[in-house]
């Protein structure tokens, strides 16, 4: 699992590219530094968006991408749920020191210790970062990508979640013809956090193998 640029062990600089397209370019990067003949892409949220533009490019082995809760917004589009001050305001507290009980008035359904995980690690995210990825979700259009994603695609959506919704799903559908839905049904945005066994069953066999529930 990489580290997107700008977040927690990855580099971060006043003058680094915090761009979608030069995020996608590091997950190219990755794998071809690996020397991988044959993966996947799985993407949470903004990393399905980056699993987007990445896979727009046919990068040499790619042969899957899972879009997991991906923000929709874009140029012309309903915006992002979530808003700024939010991820601002909390990246500042905990840079100032806030402990888990800080942090649970930004993530109030969180359990203690992912609470006391994300105290732990969010002065790790810069503040430039979040910013020109948050503009991004308003600036890029994935929408425009999505037709030229030639490998096997699944979308997974929450079904407590406000991020894709049915008519999303059905547009998405048309772009991307053949892409596979799974739903988790108990769950908010934060997928994996929210219902890990129906994270890994939503995946059913297309990874090749079924995941393990724990």
């Amino acid at each position: 699992m990489l580290d997107v640029r700008g977040r927690g062990l990855s580099e971060a600089s006043d003058t680094l590219d915090y761009s979608l397209e030069a995020q996608a370019a590091d997950v190219i990067a990755f794998a071809e530094a690996l020397g991988l003949q044959r993966y996947a892409i799985v993407g949470h949220s903004m990393g399905g968006r980056i699993g987007v533009r990445a896979a727009r490019q046919h990068p040499a082995g790619l042969t899957r991408l899972v879009m997991v809760d991906p923000p929709v917004s874009g140029p012309g589009r309903r915006a992002y749920p979530a808003q700024l001050p939010w991820y601002i305001d909390s990246i500042r507290l905990a840079r100032a020191g806030i402990d888990a009980e800080g942090m649970r008035r930004f993530c109030p359904t969180w359990t203690e210790n992912q609470l006391r995980l994300r105290a732990e690690w969010l002065h790790t995210c810069d503040e430039r970062a979040i910013l020109a990825s948050f503009n991004g979700f308003h600036e890029d259009d994935i929408h425009a990508d999505l037709p030229h994603v030639r490998v096997p695609t699944l979308l997974m959506t929450a079904g407590r979640g406000d991020v894709v919704r049915a008519e999303d799903v059905e547009e998405i559908r048309k772009l991307v013809p053949g892409v596979l839905v799974s739903h988790v049904a108990d769950a908010g945005h934060m997928i994996p956090w929210d219902d890990e066994a129906g994270f890994y069953c939503a995946f059913g066999d297309f990874l090749g193998a079924a995941l393990p529930a724990a």
